[in-house]
């Protein structure tokens, strides 16, 4: 085992090399270029073009001229405040495998008000920052877009596409997975049509927020959340109780109902035997004598299904839908792959708390100047003839 471990090392080393050969001989590298094709590098644009050096080459080279057209080494925060003040999209935390993981809070009317080169720079510049913050032996990252915030499904589209479209391109086996929470009720359809066309679909699932907190409700009665709601009647002196300036709502937990509300197995009163959640709410109205009288609800005779042509087996021919591929859907086990990333999805942005995780010179100015901005020594201060605050006092 150990032989062919080292052949395979081996192999791996004569491929990357035979790339980075290939690159010099079509025109030299720059020390930025250079620094950026790193044998892991390397090994990730062999891996997306199925370890062919030439393709892999050729990929580098593109990759590497887009970056230089596009600066990405003059992208700084400061370009994006607006964006940053918002939480457009930001890297919200690391899973349990220390992947950066990005949230895409972005507004329909965002991409009507901005252009495509301006949101293309916006991304790439969210994409640095999750990659300064990987581990030394982390190199992928997981996307998740809040759709909630769109109500065009088309729009929702492009946004997912050119994301991932980018990904692919420029940022080859970068992507572990990706999420769209929430979408509009059209998008699934429209996703259907044009996945064959994007290379990472496979990798991305369509999620539905709301059933996974009924679960988490269901399964942990622990996981019901208590929420303050500010009374409109508070003393601006601050008088009361504080029973009047906060309210408690525990969700998860069936508060008290009335009589007629509640079903036969929830009351144990005779005169309420044969009562069905159907009959309850004109049951409440009738007189005491006539409750004492069991009321039968007629029961329906089974109907025959009709023959659909959905659950027909000739759907199966019509299902863009491949075997083994868990890719766009809605599944159980995209529904258990989330569950991992919900914490980080709930979570609330804290801008001061994205800054800090950017590294110079993605920081902007300030996270470059001050760490670097020391004092000069006294004896430079009495030679140009100033003293410093700490000698004054």
């Amino acid at each position: 085992m150990g032989m062919e471990k080292m052949e395979q090392l081996k192999k791996d080393r004569e491929r990357i090399e035979a790339v980075l050969q290939t690159l010099k001989k079509q025109a030299p590298l720059t020390v930025k270029q250079e620094k950026f094709c790193t044998d892991a590098c390397v090994e990730r644009f062999l891996r997306a073009r199925g370890d062919n050096v030439k393709k892999a080459a050729k990929h580098l080279r593109a990759v590497l001229s887009w970056r230089d057209n596009i600066g990405t080494e003059h992208l700084i925060a400061d370009e994006f405040s607006a964006e940053l003040a918002d939480g457009l999209a930001y890297v919200a935390g690391h899973d349990d495998d220390s992947r950066p993981v990005l949230v895409f809070r972005i507004k329909q009317e965002y991409m009507k008000t901005h252009s495509h080169k301006s949101f293309v720079r916006f991304l790439v510049f969210t994409l640095e920052v999750a990659i300064s913050s990987m581990s030394r032996f982390i190199d992928q990252l997981v996307i998740i877009f809040d759709a909630s915030l769109f109500r065009s499904a088309s729009q929702l589209l492009n946004l997912v596409m050119a994301t991932l479209k980018l990904s692919a391109d420029y940022y080859p086996a970068r992507l572990h997975k990706a999420f769209v929470v929430d979408p509009p009720s059209l998008f699934p359809y429209l996703w259907k049509g044009a996945r064959p066309f994007v290379e990472l679909w496979p990798a991305t699932t369509l999620v539905q927020s709301l059933a996974m907190e009924e679960d988490t409700l269901g399964n942990d009665p622990r996981a019901a959340s208590l929420r303050y709601e500010s009374s409109a009647s508070v003393n601006r002196a601050g008088g009361g109780s504080l029973s009047s300036r906060f309210s408690f709502t525990v969700s998860g937990h069936d508060s008290l109902k009335p009589w007629y509300l509640n079903t036969v197995a929830e009351t144990s009163s005779p005169s309420l035997v044969g009562l069905s959640p159907h009959t309850a709410r004109s049951y409440s109205f009738a007189s005491p004598a006539a409750r004492s009288t069991p009321v039968k609800t007629p029961q329906r005779a089974p109907r025959t299904p009709r023959p659909s042509f959905l659950q027909s087996p000739a759907s199966a021919l019509f299902s863009l839908r491949k075997e083994g591929q868990q890719g766009g859907g809605r599944g159980e086990k995209g529904k258990e792959a989330f569950m991992a990333y919900l914490r980080l999805y709930r979570r609330p942005y804290d801008e001061m708390v994205y800054r800090a995780k950017m590294k110079p010179p993605l920081g902007g100015l300030v996270s470059i100047v001050s760490p670097h901005v020391k004092a000069p020594p006294p004896s430079m201060l009495r030679r140009h003839g100033t003293t410093s605050h700490q000698q004054r006092f």
